[in-house]
């Protein structure tokens, strides 16, 4: 460990990793039964999901005239992720998550069930029907992160990609589907009341195939820790640093929020252009709505050749460009067939952006933080709908629908040369798979409470002028492993008397939070620190001290103890 010299720290990624590359075929997933189940159980209820949506908002434009509470349908879908993401990744990172699944997939058939027995009697009104598709999107705001966070669970990592792709396929396929069912299913019934309400209770019935194929399932997690849970507060905050000190995440979150921020306007107006722009009823919208999953379905199961060929980063540009041409063909060519083409293609260009920058949030965390950083990807990439939604909402009710549409399209091209400087995906992946301790724990004279604290650690190294560079650079990658890890505090110095003896310093708030950053290791941060060893030139491997904080305590107490 100590005494092979000099390491370049190019060498922290291991060799060839690209898993947009090595999948085993686009439809692989599927070959696995659970999956499998989970996947067709998941399209059912997603199809109910797309009917809902398309009935609710075709509802409000029945029950009101107003733009903005009409837009508010697409923020009261967002907000909760807002709100709930991090808290939602949070509680799955903690508790079991095949429970907390079948909980909240109850919470949200008893929301569905409630709107719909509300709307079968005529009683339902504007604010009603925005609180209970609040309440339904609570739960699914809660629901999203354990969903995806179970994915690695049931298919290979190599199959990551494909199962993210096929899991947007299987909300656009609902999305082709569902969005024209509800409004035929509306346009079928005298009172759009009753076709709404119709729609709501078949929502209702939707979430009891996925409850059933969770209830059957036998869970084996991929991280268990041996330590007892985080606390919730603690949770939320060791996401939120891991979050600050991994570039590679933020990456995702800022494209995310940007891309939906302007492309919200689709979404939220779309109603609005059918009904005001192109005179169409539920059915026209419906079809417009559909429109957009049969491309985001086309995208889909054409999106594993197109990543053999073109990066991400060029992916992600060339679907914002096209975002660009749909708004401003939205907001002035009122031509049914041209929008249902452009549709198209829009849907082709969601599924694209949406499941690469999904895909690159899944393979930049570990197992350990996994649901967390899921979480605030889909709090970030529903923040950017709900303030796009309010945004455009506003616009379209002081101006027009055709001024929001030019202002949302204006916006997202003067963003890409920006969002451009970010990229996703590059280069080599670094190896999560956690790293499995060899030695044991330190040898203490006194073995600290678990909430004892805060805890230094000080590693004394020896490096030789000649490494000083390498080493520097090398142990500045450590920090960020240490602050990942859970360190509130680290900081690397140099002997002023001793140039070759430097001292590495990193504080944790409590004893079990340094026993987690040691079960949180991965191999590429095991693999980091081995280089920063290997540089160290003394007797045996570096010197590391733990030193817990020296609490003030009463003198008798002192006397009895000595």
């Amino acid at each position: 460990m100590g005494q092979t010299g000099q390491v370049d720290s190019t060498d922290i990624a291991p060799p060839e990793q690209n898993p947009l590359r090595k999948s085993a075929g686009a439809f692989a997933p599927l070959q696995i039964p659970l999956f499998r189940d989970r996947w067709i159980a998941s399209t059912v209820s997603s199809v109910g999901t797309w009917m809902q949506d398309t009935a609710g908002t075709w509802l409000m434009t029945v029950l009101t005239t107003s733009p903005l509470l009409i837009a508010l349908m697409q923020t009261a879908a967002s907000l909760p992720v807002l709100f709930l993401g991090l808290l939602a990744g949070a509680t799955a990172d903690i508790y079991e998550r095949r429970r907390l699944l079948i909980f909240w997939q109850c919470w949200m058939l008893g929301s569905v069930a409630i709107l719909a027995v509300l709307t079968f009697f005529g009683v339902v009104s504007p604010v009603m029907l925005l609180l209970l598709t609040f309440m339904l999107n609570i739960g699914s705001a809660m629901n999203n992160p354990a969903w995806q966070a179970i994915v690695p669970e049931l298919v290979p990592r190599e199959d990551i990609p494909s199962a993210v792709t096929l899991n947007a396929a299987s909300n656009n396929i609902a999305r082709a589907v569902g969005p024209a069912l509800g409004g035929l299913m509306i346009a079928a019934f005298m009172s759009p009341h009753k076709g709404a309400g119709w729609v709501f209770a078949l929502n209702s019935a939707s979430f009891a195939g996925v409850i059933w194929i969770l209830w059957r399932w036998k869970r084996t997690p991929l991280f268990k820790s041996a330590l007892p849970a985080e606390r919730m507060a603690g949770s939320v905050r060791s996401g939120l640093r891991y979050l600050r000190y991994a570039p590679s995440l933020q990456g995702p979150l800022i494209r995310a929020f940007t891309f939906t921020f302007f492309v919200s306007a689709v979404w939220s107006l779309l109603a609005l252009v059918a009904k005001q722009d192109l005179h169409h009823g539920a059915m026209g919208y419906g079809i417009l709505n559909g429109s957009l999953g049969v491309g985001a379905v086309m995208g889909a199961t054409s999106l594993a050749r197109i990543r053999r060929h073109i990066d991400a980063d060029k992916l992600l540009a060339i679907t914002s460009v096209y975002y660009v041409v749909t708004l401003l063909l939205l907001a002035f060519v009122h031509v049914p067939a041209v929008a249902i083409l452009t549709l198209l293609g829009a849907g082709f260009a969601w599924t694209t952006t949406m499941s690469t920058l999904n895909v690159s949030v899944q393979l930049s965390v570990p197992g350990w933080v996994y649901a967390r950083a899921l979480g605030t990807y889909l709090m970030t990439f529903q923040g950017g709908m709900a303030l796009g939604s309010v945004v455009w909402g506003v616009i379209a009710q002081r101006s027009s629908t055709k001024a929001a549409l030019i202002c949302s399209a204006v916006g997202m091209a003067l963003s890409i040369p920006f969002m451009s400087r970010i990229h996703i995906l590059k280069g080599e992946l670094p190896d999560l798979t956690p790293y499995k301790w060899k030695r044991p724990l330190p040898t203490l004279a006194t073995m600290p409470d678990p909430d004892d604290g805060p805890v230094r650690i000080s590693i004394d190294y020896r490096i030789p002028l000649e490494n000083y560079a390498v080493f520097s650079r090398v142990i500045h990658s450590l920090e960020a492993v240490r602050l990942r890890g859970g360190a509130v505090r680290w900081g690397i110095y140099r002997d002023a008397a001793d140039p070759e003896h430097l001292n590495e310093t990193f504080v944790m708030e409590s004893w079990l939070d340094y026993l987690r950053s040691r079960e949180r290791m991965t191999a590429a941060d095991h693999l980091i620190r081995e280089q920063v060893y290997a540089l160290h030139r003394g007797d045996g491997t570096p010197t590391v001290s733990h030193q817990i904080w020296a609490r003030e305590v009463a003198e008798h107490a002192e006397g009895s103890a000595s």
